[in-house]
């Protein structure tokens, strides 16, 4: 299997976990959204951008993109529906800009 490209994120999410009221975190089930995954969905549905353009902004293929998103909204709505917590953590990104050599 061909190592991960490194994804470029505009920035780190505040939160790292989402949890339901109804339930301690100790209680309930985790779905974890990497942090590629959490900008993909950023890019994509909030920002509103085509798929073309947020693939460029985070430096990967137009399919590895749609791979992503799809991935996240899965796992949002498993979280959602499911009555589960959501942490965000992980995946091979970098912050900002390319890291100088």
């Amino acid at each position: 299997m061909r190592p991960k490209k490194t994804r470029w994120i505009k920035c780190a999410p505040g939160e790292r976990c989402f949890k339901p009221i109804c339930k301690p975190l100790s209680k309930l089930t985790c779905v974890c959204l990497t942090l590629d995954e959490f900008e993909a969905v950023r890019l994509a549905d909030l920002e509103g951008l085509k798929q073309v353009d947020a693939a460029k902004k985070l430096k990967i293929s137009r399919p590895t993109f749609s791979r992503i998103v799809s991935s996240a909204r899965n796992k949002i709505a498993d979280g959602l529906v499911n009555i589960k917590a959501i942490r965000i953590e992980g995946g091979c990104c970098q912050v900002g800009g390319r890291s100088k050599k």
